[in-house]
């Protein structure tokens, strides 16, 4: 459902794949100008973090960052009491208790709790990945993953600091993940038989290994199969020989 009648228009491009608005500076597209008008504020700085130097597409987009560096997450999950930074966290989140998973692939009917899972999943059938590293030329099927990789593998920037035992990182997310080793934290929950996890990719590992729902993996040239993509992919090179990390101290 929509408020605006622009607001439906411009979802249903989505649908149709129709993305005509393209960004000068990174061939990101967009299916409306008013999207690639936000991005543009991005290149131009205009809603920067002063704390770490992070360019946003608006001011809203800016104070919800800012909430990265203080901590304030005024979202709480009825269920587990997780807090949040934002509703949309929130409303993401509760779908793990709930087990809605309103996405629905056209292509193999797989369903998904995230619209941008769905997104993602798209891609393996069209193969598509539009974003690409200028430093090591590596290809990306989301932005975000590209983002992640270029400040992962080719910056030092660690901006996030953990507050107890202060290790750095250099992603939010990253630091979510570290800090719940100290806070023995574990807020993620089966439906099927209350089992509890620290991180979300376990609950995704328990719920197919344990209650067969999601799918698995598989290795197209010996058919074993796995349950996470980056443990497929690894597998995938060991078959092929191809190391394509090269420790730059020595020649090994």
């Amino acid at each position: 459902m929509f408020v605006s009648q622009e607001d439906l228009t411009i979802h249903r491009k989505r649908h149709a794949k129709e993305e005509f608005y393209s960004c000068s500076r990174c061939e990101k597209r967009f299916s409306s100008q008013r999207g690639l008008y936000h991005h543009m504020n991005i290149h131009a700085g205009k809603y920067k973090c002063t704390e770490c130097g992070k360019c946003c597409q608006s001011s809203s987009a800016l104070e919800v960052h800012s909430r990265s560096h203080s901590g304030q997450k005024p979202f709480q999950c009825s269920v587990c009491n997780k807090r949040f930074t934002t509703s949309g966290d929130l409303v993401r989140h509760s779908r793990i208790h709930s087990g809605e998973k309103p996405f629905k692939c056209q292509e193999c009917n797989k369903a998904f709790a995230q619209f941008g899972d769905l997104k993602s999943h798209m891609r393996a059938h069209t193969g598509d990945k539009l974003y690409k590293c200028s430093l090591c030329n590596k290809r990306f099927s989301q932005s975000s993953s590209l983002q992640r990789h270029e400040r992962r593998i080719h910056s030092n920037t660690r901006p996030y600091q953990c507050p107890l035992c202060h290790k750095v990182f250099a992603t939010n997310s990253d630091l979510k993940c570290h800090v719940h080793i100290h806070t023995d934290a574990k807020p993620y929950s089966c439906i099927h038989c209350l089992d509890h996890f620290t991180f979300h990719i376990q609950l995704k590992t328990h719920l197919l290994k344990s209650h067969n729902e999601g799918a698995w993996l598989t290795c197209h040239i010996c058919q074993k199969k796995f349950c996470r993509s980056g443990n497929l992919k690894r597998h995938v090179c060991r078959h092929k020989g191809v190391k394509p990390y090269v420790c730059t101290d020595c020649p090994e």
